[in-house]
Order: C-alpha cells, then structure tokens, then sequence
C-alpha cells in the first residue's frame, strides 16, 4: 500500500458504465448498488473493481431487500470473481476506513478512484446517446418482476 495506507482504486469501463446508467435510467431516485473487486495481484495498493451491481431505486426500507440482495449476490458474483488518456470518473466511491468511518475516496487527497480503460467516458457518451439506461434492471425492478435479471448479464452485448 502507499505509504500513508491508503488505496487507488481502478474501476472497470463496464461497471463504471452500469453504475452511471442506473442513476440515469431513475434520475429523480437516489440509486444504491454494489460494487465488485479485489486487491490486485500486481500492486497491494490498488482495488481493481470488475463489476456494479445495481440494487435500489425506492425510497423504502433497505435493510431487509439489501440483505436478501447480498446473500444472492455472493452466491453469484463474487463465486466467479475468485476464478480466474481521461481517467476521471463521474462518480463517487464512499469506503469505511479503519475506524469504521464511511468516507468519499479522493477527498481527503489519499485514496484516488480511477477509470481503468481511459475511453470510458466515450463509450458512456455513446450508451448515454443511444438511451441503453433503459435496459439496466436493479433488484427492485427484480423483486417486481422476477423474470427481470438484476445482474444484468446481456447490457454489453
């Protein structure tokens, strides 16, 4: 890690894209989602983040869908995580520090969240222009409609 302990995250074009168009397909909603990495092979400072998962969109009450959202979650994603130019996003990544304090990564000039894949906001652009946040499903678009698949497994394709 970096000398002061804190950590760069780099966050995937994909999932950095999922998570902006989740927040735009319920742009009067607070949106809430998880985010999915792990500590690089390569470098201890740095949290490579591979996926977003979309979860809320409501202003009910959260903890009992976010546990059952988790609970799912692991037994899906986080199983297949274990195998195998402008890098500024528009986006911010709160953590819990050592003291189990919550804080904005960046703010404090520490820890720095970066876009892995430089074109990222370009590749948003074109998502953005062609209205692809109307094909993200959350977990309450799930919980409404079960054939509906929050994991969003065919939004790139």
């Amino acid at each position: 890690m970096g000398g002061n302990g804190e950590l760069k995250y780099e966050i995937s074009q994909n999932a950095y894209i999922k998570l902006v168009l989740h927040s735009l397909r319920h742009k009067t909603a607070a949106v809430n989602g998880v985010l999915v990495g792990r500590i690089s092979a390569k470098d201890e400072g740095v949290v490579e983040i591979s996926d977003s998962v979309p979860l809320f969109h409501s202003n009910l009450a959260l903890l009992p869908p976010l546990e059952i959202s988790l609970i799912m979650l692991n037994n899906k994603k986080l199983e297949a995580l274990s195998k195998g130019k402008h890098r500024s996003p528009v986006m911010q990544l709160c953590v819990k520090d050592a003291s189990k304090n919550w804080r904005v990564v960046g703010t404090d000039g520490g820890s720095k969240l970066l876009l892995k894949e430089p074109s990222a906001n370009v590749v948003l652009s074109d998502y953005i222009s062609s209205e692809k946040w109307k094909d993200v499903t959350d977990f309450d678009d799930h919980l409404d409609d079960v054939t509906k698949d929050w994991l969003n497994p065919g939004l790139f394709n």
